[in-house]
């Protein structure tokens, strides 16, 4: 290793130490509040009088109020910045998280699920945009699986914090444990937004915590990533519109996420069909999935960034995740190997998801890569919405759980099928049309 090689990984190491752990508490924060209905069923439907074709809508009208509302709060992330942009989103979320704890009808789910999608609209696309602003392209692949890290990570605490909140504080000053679970997990989400002021800079010059040497080096690393073939990247908004390849990922991503969703709102169903006698129990196995998830995710980021390479280790963990899907009908007596699967699963979509993001950010550039992103996500938020509804509704009227699961899983081979067919191996190889 050069000394100029030594010197920048020291300089993107402090960069990533300063932002990374606060971002990553973020999602961590953002994902366990985005799922913890997957929990809450548990009981509020049965208190309510509700079945789990409500349930699948209600998980879906969240990404309903996800997808209106995406692109323009990415757009505005560019405008006044990731610290405000942020504060915004998280106090709102974890107003409506709260809220959550005190529905009593459909209608209440329904509508305070859109608008808890409303108010996380932009969240993922802008800390995608504003890592951006701060690592060049060939460090992204680790960048990006730390922070998607976050998401195992969510299951991790949020499993086993689900499940004791349930367990030990139902009838607590008059609540269900699901009421606590809203109310708990909601505060966290407030605070942090509030933090987001004073933890994060909106740009690489206005952090007083690099030294002048260091903002240089690091405006010259990503000036140079973004001349790197300058003519194959898409800049600006019209040209973006006009590109097929934007159309192409946001399809793929539709299929990754309506999986990604699939594994979120389901894991704590699956492990109770096949036997898991209580939500603490659910909430363990649940939190050791995720825990293969997290090292898993770190894996393939890792070797991905190192060859520089990523259709295939994307393709290979997204087939790998929808045959686990496919054999779970394979374990439906089985906690053990229901487990084992869902791990497998989970650990291939989070690594799908990682390193996905490698792919458009390699050739989207300024107004483009905001909007860009935006879109992406949008489409991808659509699949989030359709996923639960659709294995829902199919729970109700078939009985069976695995029909939609599969379901999901062949879709999700589709977008991998496309993503080795009509994406070059060089995101630079084709210019937009």
């Amino acid at each position: 290793m050069t000394l100029a090689d030594a010197s920048a990984d020291a300089l993107y190491r402090k960069i990533a130490l300063r932002i990374v752990p606060f971002l990553f508490i973020c999602y961590v924060v953002n994902f366990i509040d985005r799922v913890n209905i997957g929990f809450a069923k548990l009981q509020f439907l049965d208190d309510l009088g509700l079945d789990d074709g409500v349930f699948g809508i209600a998980a879906g009208m969240f990404f309903i109020g996800y997808v209106i509302f995406e692109i323009p709060s990415n757009l505005m992330l560019g405008r006044i910045g990731a610290r405000k942009t942020l504060m915004r989103i998280m106090v709102l979320w974890g107003g409506f998280t709260v809220l959550l704890a005190f529905v009593q009808t459909a209608t209440w789910l329904y509508g305070l699920r859109f608008l808890l999608g409303a108010a996380e609209a932009g969240f993922f696309p802008g800390i995608v945009l504003y890592l951006t602003y701060w690592f060049p392209s060939r460090r992204r692949g680790r960048v990006m699986s730390l922070f998607i890290m976050a998401v195992p990570i969510a299951g991790i605490i949020g499993g086993p914090v689900s499940g004791a909140i349930m367990s030990h504080f139902q009838h607590v000053a008059g609540l269900r444990g699901w009421q606590w679970l809203f109310v708990a997990e909601g505060i966290p989400a407030i605070a942090l937004g509030l933090l987001a002021l004073v933890c994060l800079k909106d740009a690489p010059h206005l952090a007083a915590w690099l030294n002048t040497d260091e903002r240089a080096r690091l405006a010259a690393d990503l000036q140079a990533d973004h001349a790197v073939d300058s003519a194959s990247k898409i800049k600006h908004l019209g040209d973006l519109l006009r590109s097929p390849r934007l159309y192409l990922m946001a399809a793929i991503y539709f299929t990754i996420f309506a999986f990604l969703n699939a594994i979120g709102f389901w894991i704590p169903t699956v492990l109770k069909s096949v036997g898991a006698y209580s939500v603490a129990q659910i909430g363990w196995l649940a939190g050791a999935i995720a825990t293969a998830a997290a090292i898993g995710v770190l894996v393939v980021g890792y070797h991905s960034d190192r060859t520089m390479e990523r259709r295939w280790h994307v393709a290979g963990c997204g087939f790998a995740s929808a045959a686990a899907f496919l054999l779970l009908p394979l374990a439906a007596h089985d906690v053990g190997f229901s487990a084992v699967l869902l791990g497998v699963a989970s650990i291939g979509i989070y690594s799908v998801l990682s390193i996905f993001w490698t792919i458009p950010t390699a050739y989207l550039q300024g107004d483009a890569a905001a909007g860009g992103i935006a879109f992406i996500t949008a489409v991808g938020a659509i699949g989030g919405a359709m996923s639960p509804s659709i294995v829902g509704l199919l729970k109700t009227h078939t009985g069976s759980l695995y029909i939609g699961l599969s379901a999901i899983a062949v879709l999700l081979v589709v977008g991998m099928l496309a993503l080795l067919g009509f994406v070059p191996a060089n995101p630079k190889a084709e210019r937009p049309r």
